[in-house]
């Protein structure tokens, strides 16, 4: 299993600069394989919002990002629940990497319950948490 972060659907989504090289990623992996949790459908909204109010995109556009990840989710990603214990984990993992956002610890603490190794992320803060985490880096 490969766990999806945020930070790639949104670029590839929202036609980010690395879009082309996520659709060709994308093309040849197994789409079986590939997962996210449900904290990425809250977190996917708030990147787009921060897109909105930073003038990266209209609420037009905003809007129709987000009917295309709702059509991409249910097109094959597996989504993951969030347990009580993720959230849990992830506070302590917050506790233990100094600069680990809440949310990115979340997504870490999810994979390290499931046992999920193998982490895609264009996110270089939380790569580099996730590398602590002894997890590993998909290069897209």
């Amino acid at each position: 299993m490969i766990y999806l972060d945020t930070s790639v659907l949104v670029a590839l989504l929202a036609n980010e600069s690395t879009a082309s090289k996520i659709r060709q990623w994308y093309a040849q992996a197994d789409t079986h394989s590939l997962v996210t949790s449900d904290w990425c459908l809250t977190e996917f909204a708030s990147a787009l919002s921060l897109k909105v109010r930073a003038g990266q995109l209209t609420a037009r556009q905003a809007n129709a990002v987000h009917d295309a990840f709702e059509i991409w989710i249910a097109g094959g990603i597996r989504l993951l629940e969030v347990s009580r214990n993720a959230f849990r984990h992830g506070a302590t993992l917050v506790r233990s990497m100094p600069g680990l956002r809440a949310g990115d610890a979340l997504h870490l603490a999810v994979m390290l319950e499931l046992g999920i190794k193998d982490f895609a992320t264009l996110d270089k803060g939380l790569a580099e948490k996730a590398v602590q985490a002894h997890l590993r880096l998909v290069q897209i």
